[in-house]
């Protein structure tokens, strides 16, 4: 399980250059139902916005020395808690605040690269605020961002950008899966083969393989898991193929925003967002007309809701089929963080279509359990 610090009060958009910013600082669970257990230093940052010059050539923005705010309690979970503003800030400035877990290093990005990428609450960064002292609004903040490293072979570091909602929108957020499975991924492309595991080679040979390679999303949310696979797959001279990115109409605009957001991660073809309800009896045509369909299908946190499963077995079922003039059936990649024993029953659905999934892998974080990476086949192919 990972955690994640984030605004139980948000910063406003607009506040005054001469009076100390007040939040209440958050770290809690994905859904945000479950408060952080033990004691946590919480560390503060700012960084200009205006002062792009201070930016690395990655895009990723500076930071301020990183100085102690608070000692995370559940005890004092509610409690309001004034931030300094920045040293010298003048009329007209816009900074954005970061808080994080870390006070040295690059406190404010999440390495996926690492076996353990959440061993302390994930940092988070306001939006852009305005320091003004000419009428300025105190309405509150209503997103915030995160940083995310890759380490890849031919680029070396990359850095996707993705911004979720402060609201509770189940699929304006990052949750767990999207970390870990995007983890796994970064992981298994940038080992030494003699390293893997046979079903670590065989997600990998599929996924970077030479030439076309189709893959689809379901689920996506704000699109980390996609981003990271279309980041990596641009790492190989010669790839191609489609990269769908799918979610309900809700989820558009902001996956939308986060696709065009790290748009300099990808050489060639991007990740296209496209509504996809598993509801719907038949598949959208963006998908059928992929010829010859997918090599892969992947799902991070798909199983958050049971009465969803027939829907999500059926879909699965339609995008196997419509796959069935490619030489090998499509590999399916599964994150999955248990949230209740009955979503295992999406195992046993997942048979009756000629689907079998096999537990290849695990990402921790701060605490509870992991996220688990399953490998799905298409039985008797």
């Amino acid at each position: 399980m990972f955690f994640y610090i984030s605004f139980l009060r948000p910063p406003p958009l607009q506040a005054s250059p001469s009076s100390p910013l007040i939040i209440t600082p958050q770290i809690a669970n994905d859904l945000r139902t479950e408060l952080y257990a033990g004691e946590q230093d919480i560390f503060y940052g700012w960084t200009s916005i205006t002062s792009n010059s201070s930016s690395s050539s990655a895009g990723i923005p500076t930071i301020t020395k990183s100085r102690k705010l608070t000692t995370w309690r559940q005890d004092s979970a509610y409690k309001e808690i004034k931030v300094p503003l920045p040293l010298g800030i003048r009329e007209g400035q816009s900074y954005k605040l970061v808080l994080t877990a870390y006070d040295q290093g690059h406190p404010h990005i999440i390495n996926l690269a690492t076996l353990s990428c959440g061993p302390r609450p994930l940092p988070v960064l306001s939006m852009p605020i305005l320091f003004t002292s000419r009428g300025y609004s105190s309405a509150k903040q209503e997103q915030v961002e995160r940083i995310y490293r890759l380490t890849t072979p031919q680029r070396g570091q990359l850095f996707l950008k993705i911004k979720e909602q402060t609201s509770f929108d189940l699929d304006k957020k990052v949750w767990d899966s999207g970390i870990g499975l995007s983890s796994w991924i970064d992981f298994v492309s940038t080992q030494k083969e003699e390293l893997l595991s046979p079903p670590e080679k065989e997600f990998r040979e599929r996924f970077l393989q030479k030439g076309i390679c189709n893959v689809i999303e379901l689920g996506a949310g704000t699109g980390i898991v996609s981003l990271t696979l279309g980041a990596i797959r641009s790492e190989q001279a010669g790839n191609s193929g489609q990269l769908l990115t799918t979610d309900l109409d809700s989820a558009m605009p902001l996956l939308e925003h986060n696709i065009s957001n790290n748009e300099h991660l990808f050489v060639g073809d991007r990740p296209q967002a496209l509504v996809l309800d598993w509801d719907e009896e038949s598949l959208p045509s963006e998908v059928t007309a992929i010829q010859d369909g997918f090599d892969l299908v992947i799902m991070a946190d798909v199983t958050y809701n049971t009465a969803s499963f027939p829907s999500l077995v059926r879909t699965l079922q339609n995008l196997v089929h419509n796959s069935s003039g490619k030489a090998r059936s499509p590999l399916l990649l599964l994150g999955y963080k248990e949230r209740d024993p009955a979503e295992r029953t999406l195992w046993e659905m997942a048979e009756t279509v000629g689907i079998t999934f096999e537990h290849i892998g695990e990402r921790e974080g701060a605490g509870g359990a992991p996220v688990e990476v399953w490998l799905g086949r298409v039985k008797g192919v």
